[in-house]
């Protein structure tokens, strides 16, 4: 068994076929939002698609039955909560609010469809590919800016990209944390870990202080796995899996991909290299190359077009 996935937090995961759960059975309505199907669902929490009293459609986070009481859940929520309210950016989820109705703690979230990347990679890369020079740069961009308001995100996975009529956002702020700086990152000390393995950086692993590159380290993987269908890194054990990340090289995307541009290999690879001070210094560096270069040789016809 190979392994290639793992999280210190509980990420959500699709859910194939909707049903109620424990967490809401026999529930029609979580305060004034009318559910009106799961949409995915996670080691602690559900999303559900639901409707607010102006019959606006909305998205719901809400915590199991065995997680309500918990402490550090409810918390987890409010602080993605303080994140997100204030984000106002088309690559951005908008977070609306936080909230505990009948001991029922739940997030309201922009409803942004149901579908996010890794779902539409593991569709297949052939659906997928001729949409990949648009969905990275849109989620270069909400990056960009949540760095811009002072946060990293510090989970940056395909996971964590919603796609919907044809945009792009970033979601789920639950690992954010503000980005330190002057003397406060001089005197920082280790930070916890946390993240997902399969695309953490090698100072988040070894749980140094972190600056907005650890987030364009975590895109490079999330990039590459856009591109070949797997993260660059895969292994036997979450140990070697993470000390790989640490010690080998990065594999050459252009043998996975070889429809790839040397350029747009070259700053991916320069994104996931093990040294911060190699890596473009911001998103803003990064997309202003990205405007200069292509990302594929010859353009990858779309599913339904003959040419």
């Amino acid at each position: 068994m190979v392994y290639t996935e793992g999280s210190a937090c509980s990420s959500l995961r699709s859910t194939p076929q909707i049903s109620p759960s424990v967490s809401t059975a026999g529930r029609t309505h979580i305060g004034t939002y009318r559910l009106v199907r799961q949409i995915r669902t996670g080691q602690s929490c559900q999303v559900w698609l639901a409707i607010n009293t102006l019959n606006e459609r909305v998205a719901l986070k809400v915590l199991k039955d065995d997680f309500r009481k918990s402490r550090e859940e409810i918390s987890q929520l409010r602080h993605e909560y303080q994140v997100g309210h204030d984000l106002d950016h088309p690559n951005v989820i908008r977070v609306i609010e936080f909230s505990v109705v009948e001991r029922v703690p739940f997030l309201v979230l922009e409803y942004c469809g149901s579908q996010n990347v890794k779902q539409m990679i593991q569709e297949g890369l052939e659906g997928f590919l001729p949409r990949v020079p648009a969905v990275v740069r849109q989620c270069a961009q909400g990056l960009s800016y949540l760095h811009e308001q002072g946060w990293l995100h510090r989970d940056v996975k395909p996971d964590n990209f919603m796609v919907h009529d044809g945009v792009t956002k970033l979601i789920d702020f639950s690992l954010s944390a503000k980005a330190k700086k002057g003397l406060s990152r001089l005197l920082g000390g280790r930070s916890k870990v946390q993240g997902t393995r399969s695309y953490m950086s090698p100072e988040q692993i070894r749980g140094e202080v972190l600056d907005v590159r650890a987030d364009i380290y975590s895109f490079g993987c999330s990039v590459f796995e856009m591109l070949t269908g797997r993260p660059p890194f895969t292994a036997e054990s979450a140990d070697e899996l993470l000390t790989k990340h640490l010690k080998a090289s990065v594999p050459t995307l252009m043998v996975a991909a070889n429809n790839v541009t040397e350029e747009f290999a070259e700053l991916i690879i320069r994104a996931m290299a093990k040294k911060v001070q190699e890596r473009p210094s911001s998103f803003n560096d990064f997309i202003r190359e990205l405007d200069h270069i292509k990302v594929f040789t010859k353009p990858p016809v779309p599913l339904g077009n003959d040419g």
